[in-house]
Formats: C-alpha cells, sequence, structure tokens
C-alpha cells in the first residue's frame, strides 16, 4: 500500500514496518488509540472509526494540531517564507541557528518544524530547558520536494480522519470505557535502547523498568477488561535483552517483524549484532503461529 509518511523523522518510527503491524491489527477497529504517537505513522494510516493520537510529549502535539487546523496551503507559503527569511540552505549554518534561536524565544511552532527539516539528521533533541538545541545538518538535512510531498499528504488525513489529539502521560489516559472492538496500541520507548528525548534529561519523563512495568499492568488490565492492546517493542538490542518483557510476553500472542524468528527452538547465537522486534497482542491473527515459548539464551 502507497501509505502516508509522517514529515518528522522520529526515533523509533514504524514507517518501513507498517505493512506486518497492519496484518497483525483486526480488520475492523472502532476506537484506535496510539498510546505514545510519536511521528504518527501507524496512527495515521491506521482504519479505524475514530483514532486519538496521544503523546506526553507537548511540541508533537501542538505541531500536529497546528497542521490539522491551519490551511494546507497556508502552511506551505508560510514555510517557505520562513526559509527565504533566513536564507536556509544545505550550508547556511548561520541562518539555522538565528531561526532556532527565534523559536527558543518565541516557540512558534511552524518555526520548530521547519528546523527539524534542517537539523541534524531531521533529529530532534531538546536540552534540559526544553531549547531545542540539535546541531545543524550540514549538506545533510533540509526542506525538499519529498518532505513537502510527505507534509502535504499528512495534513490532508489529519483533516480528513476522525482524530482526537491528547497530551498526557500515558498513565492518566482513560481507557476504561474501551472495549473489545477498539484497540490499543504502544509504541513506548524500548527499555534497552533509549533515545534522547526520553533520557529523562531532556525536561520530559524517563523510561525505566519502572515505566516498563506500569505499561505491562496497563496492559494486563486491558486485557481483563476485555480490550484488545497491541505492543511494539524489541526482545534484544546490540547484546541486550529485556528479559522482564519476554518473561511477560509469554501469556500473549508473540509476532515477529521478521518471522524467521518465529520458531521458538531459535537461540539467538547472533543476537549481540541482531535486533528481535516484536508485536506482543492479547488477540490472535490468522497470518501468525503464536509462539508459546522463548529461549533466553
Amino acid at each position: 500500500m502507497n501509505y502516508i509518511k509522517s514529515p518528522l523523522n522520529y526515533t523509533g518510527g514504524k514507517y518501513k514496518i507498517l505493512s506486518p503491524i497492519f496484518e497483525i491489527f483486526p480488520r475492523q477497529i472502532n476506537t484506535f488509540v496510539d498510546l505514545f504517537a510519536g511521528g504518527f505513522n501507524v496512527g495515521i494510516n491506521v482504519e479505524a472509526d475514530r483514532i486519538i493520537c496521544n503523546d506526553q510529549i507537548s511540541y508533537l502535539l501542538e505541531l500536529y494540531q497546528y497542521f490539522a487546523s491551519v490551511s494546507t496551503d497556508e502552511l506551505i507559503e508560510e514555510i517557505h517564507s520562513t526559509i527565504k527569511e533566513f536564507d536556509l540552505s544545505l550550508q547556511n549554518a548561520e541562518g539555522y541557528h538565528r531561526l532556532r534561536e527565534r523559536y527558543n524565544e518565541t516557540k512558534n511552532i511552524s518555526d520548530f518544524f521547519v528546523l527539524t527539516c534542517y537539523s541534524f539528521n531531521h533529529q530532534i533533541r531538546f536540552n534540559n530547558s526544553q531549547k531545542f538545541n540539535t546541531p545543524f545538518g550540514r549538506d545533510r538535512s533540509s526542506y525538499n520536494a519529498s518532505i513537502e510531498a510527505n507534509l502535504i499528504r499528512f495534513c490532508e488525513a489529519l483533516k480528513t480522519k476522525n482524530i482526537k489529539f491528547s497530551n498526557r502521560d500515558f498513565l492518566k489516559v482513560d481507557l476504561s470505557h474501551l472495549s473489545r472492538n477498539d484497540l490499543v496500541y504502544c509504541d513506548p520507548p524500548y527499555l534497552i535502547s533509549t533515545g534522547s528525548y526520553n533520557d529523562g534529561k531532556r525536561g520530559f519523563k524517563d523510561w525505566t523498568s519502572k515505566e516498563e512495568q506500569q505499561l505491562l499492568d496497563l496492559l494486563d488490565r486491558l486485557n481483563a477488561q476485555g480490550t484488545n492492546f497491541a505492543l511494539s517493542n524489541v526482545f534484544y538490542h546490540k547484546g541486550l535483552s529485556n528479559d522482564l518483557l519476554i518473561r511477560w510476553s509469554r501469556q500473549y500472542q508473540v509476532h515477529f517483524i521478521d518471522k524467521t524468528y518465529a520458531n521458538c527452538n531459535y537461540h539467538f547465537k547472533d543476537r549481540n549484532c541482531r535486533t528481535v522486534e516484536v508485536v506482543i497482542t492479547n488477540f490472535t491473527s490468522e497470518d501468525y503461529m503464536p509462539c508459546q515459548q522463548l529461549c533466553l539464551f
């Protein structure tokens, strides 16, 4: 399928693996909750009657709300005007730094998006005072035709789909009204591959084994109330293993994004150089066979 790509290069984005993820999802979804929306690649592409886009990071939700509220033509014109005002290019670091200084003073949400286009590898990073501090992406990053095309499609989908925006900690989102026809999707920070946006040093909530267990407990409660959930995560990454997640997952269905790992007798002898990505659900998918046991060695 020709999926919509988020205009943000957000850490852990799922755009490249949307097909195997959507193979797992139920065919009919009433309310879809993207509990850790991030770049919102999953939520913007899912077919559901109602979509809830939630993330604890406020600038993401502000940006999506702005995209949804302003006309796309007006947005593109504003972006081009900013690029011209600061003479932004692949080489003009001085113009980038001046724009970054203005954004940190005014918090103009349009300036924030333009900064992400010219930042190093299009990354989003803030300091302890929540000031944008990503370095300039010299000869690497710029606003281009591809980004603009992605942005236009993304904005139009925000305007046409039934999307509600929520800026809350995952534990404070009310999920009690959801039922079996709904789906809560979780793509949290990964315990064994922490990104700079969730290291507890940027003014946003840290992600430790405490938060990991709180999320697993929440998913158990959703299962008990009869609500479908799907959790994206990794079992192994760069020589590390998430044993807490592996043990917990045994009561549910484990879907390997790389299906060659679906053989439960595989010992992961080369796990030091492999990332084993999974989606864990409390419902079955006819496209996958459930894995009852997973070797920890």
